[in-house]
């Protein structure tokens, strides 16, 4: 992988990590546009395009933890805290939890599904299957039309402040389905936040914020194998490309958060319809293959 190959990938993930068009099917493209790892066999491919992208994944996981630093700290602060307090005092003061550090459980909880599932199916994950364009033009198909859904009947009337279990439970089953290229990781989970009755914004701080261990847990993993699977000479390219990452997956955050306080996600609906849409189209008549060769 060049250090152009990786600024590209570096750039699309930054985009399209946070904002809700599935970065994954985008990754892949751009993957096949600069002609990462050609030469290789499909499943090798497969392998060192699944660990590339998590290693990238990595610039948008500090992106986040930048952009959310006090909140993070004051979680971490509060989830200590309190529990000690617990523990010693047996009450916080209230006798419950404060609410940041209560947050920090909904964080935990919510973050248990994706690591089951993707545990469980990790092989399937990173092999050819997830990487075919059908599966992820359906995909992209049919998580806008559920977030459309979501826009039409959520109730849109809770705040960080009022998240409560089935959030958690909610969201974090929904993050899930981003295991399935073309879903995207915050729509499946801003579109489950919806569906709970959350307001966008608080919809997308949640999924942010949900983002850190599944990230970072998939991120460090792939770290570990990617030294196996990719090519000798990939570390300094890889390290610009993350660097990049984190630089346009910080603005993406800054953007996506204005955005919804006074917009809908209807853009991100209609233009995975129509990315969707047109992947389809580019299969049926065999302008692209579907898979990875």
């Amino acid at each position: 992988m060049s250090i152009l190959q990786a600024i590209i990938l570096g750039i699309v993930q930054g985009l399209t990590e946070f904002i809700p068009i599935s970065s994954t099917a985008h990754l892949i493209f751009a993957g096949r546009a600069v002609g990462l790892y050609a030469g290789v066999s499909a499943a090798l491919r497969a392998e060192q395009t699944t660990a590339t992208i998590a290693v990238l994944q990595l610039g948008t996981l500090l992106a986040v933890l930048v952009y959310f630093a006090r909140d993070i700290i004051n979680i971490l602060r509060a989830f200590i805290t309190d529990h000690i307090r617990l523990l010693t005092k047996g009450r916080t003061g209230n006798g419950r939890l404060s609410q940041d550090a209560w947050l920090g459980w909904l964080v935990i909880i919510g973050s248990i599904p994706v690591a089951v599932v993707g545990l469980l199916f990790k092989k399937q994950i990173e092999g050819t299957f997830t990487k075919n364009l059908w599966v992820i033009a359906t995909m992209m198909i049919v998580i806008a039309a559920l977030l459309g859904i979501a826009e039409l009947v959520g109730k849109q009337r809770r705040s960080m402040e009022q998240l409560g279990l089935f959030d958690a439970i909610a969201v974090g089953c929904a993050q899930c389905l981003a295991l399935i290229p073309g879903s995207s990781r915050s729509g499946s989970t801003i579109m489950a936040g919806l569906f709970a009755g959350e307001v966008r914004e608080t919809a997308a701080r949640f999924s942010f914020l949900l983002s850190i261990p599944a990230v970072a847990a998939s991120g460090l993993l792939e770290m570990k194998e990617a030294v196996h699977k990719l090519p000798t000479g990939s570390a300094a390219s890889l390290a610009v490309g993350t660097l990049a990452s984190f630089i346009v997956g910080y603005a993406s955050i800054w953007f996506l958060l204005r955005f919804l306080r006074t917009h809908s996600t209807g853009v991100f609906i209609a233009y995975r319809f129509i990315v969707g849409a047109l992947i389809l189209i580019g299969l049926s008549v065999g302008y692209i293959s579907a898979s990875v060769k």
